[in-house]
Order: C-alpha cells, then sequence, then structure tokens
C-alpha cells in the first residue's frame, strides 16, 4: 500500500502542479508527474490513487494526457497485470511531445480558421474590408513565425 506523500515528495509534486497550471493543464496531471518523477519504482493506478488521495477517474485522465505527450511510460512488471508508470525525465521528449499535441492542433487549426475568415472578407464593407485584410496578413505572420519557431525552440532544449 502506497504511504502518504513526504515533505520531500510534497515539494517536488508542488513544482510539477505549479508547471502544470501555468500550462493550463488540470492539478492532477502536475501531481501524478510529480509523484511518479521522484519515485524510484514503477507505480500502478492504484499506489497513485492512494499516494495521491485523487479519483480513478482523476488519475486516469490524469494519465491519459500525460501519457498522449510522451511523459510518462508504461512499464511491463513481472508477475502483475496492473499497468504501471514512469516519468519521462528528459524535457527535449516532453517538450517536443508538448508542442506535437497541445501547440500544433492549434496552429493548424488557425490556417483553416484564416481561410475562414478571409472567405467571409468579401461580406464586409469596403472600409472594414481594408482594416480587416491588414489584421488578417499581420496574424499570418504571426502564424508563420510561431510554426517557423518551435523546431528552432526545440533545438535548444539539449538531450541530457
Amino acid at each position: 500500500m502506497a504511504a502518504a506523500l513526504s515533505e520531500l515528495e510534497k515539494e517536488v509534486v508542488n513544482i510539477f502542479v505549479r508547471i502544470a497550471g501555468l500550462l493550463s493543464l488540470p492539478r492532477s496531471v502536475g501531481e501524478l508527474y510529480g509523484v511518479l518523477f521522484i519515485s524510484p519504482e514503477p507505480m500502478c493506478i492504484d499506489d497513485l490513487m492512494r499516494k495521491l488521495k485523487i479519483s480513478k477517474g482523476s488519475t486516469s485522465q490524469g494519465l491519459k494526457i500525460l501519457r498522449s505527450f510522451g511523459a510518462v511510460n508504461p512499464v511491463y512488471v513481472a508477475g502483475d497485470r496492473r499497468d504501471f508508470f514512469t516519468a519521462e525525465a528528459e524535457l527535449r521528449k516532453i517538450v517536443a511531445g508538448f508542442v506535437n499535441e497541445q501547440i500544433r492542433p492549434h496552429l493548424n487549426n488557425g490556417k483553416e480558421r484564416m481561410m475562414r475568415i478571409e472567405s467571409l472578407l468579401i461580406e464586409e464593407t469596403p472600409d472594414r474590408k481594408e482594416f480587416i485584410a491588414e489584421r488578417m496578413e499581420r496574424l499570418q505572420g504571426w502564424q508563420k513565425r510561431a510554426n517557423a519557431l518551435l523546431p528552432f525552440a526545440l533545438n535548444f532544449i539539449k538531450p541530457e
């Protein structure tokens, strides 16, 4: 049975809860990653639920989010049929996964929205049309820079 969080574990978990908040992720995502990050042994869902005192739904959803961008890895434990997990400790992998799962889809959706806005532009009055067209150009520039910046930014996160 998983023991309550030690003071050290609480401090580590708090770091990741704050990061999750900055990224607009649920608190449970930070809690789960923090516990797994500081745990020398793989942990199963039941252990995580008991250790953090969170529901099975929160635990499952949090692990699903963490798995989607590669922040946790499933691990086989001989003789046990439960799913066990460890934290990915390489920042580059986590950030790349987060970018691909959370940021790129928004940028791609932005392209579709831009095309939709351009098609709606014909319905505007001439004076508004010119202003909106200028703003659309600016947005397209921002989007191009964001798409170009992401791979470049990932290069600064060196493998450990």
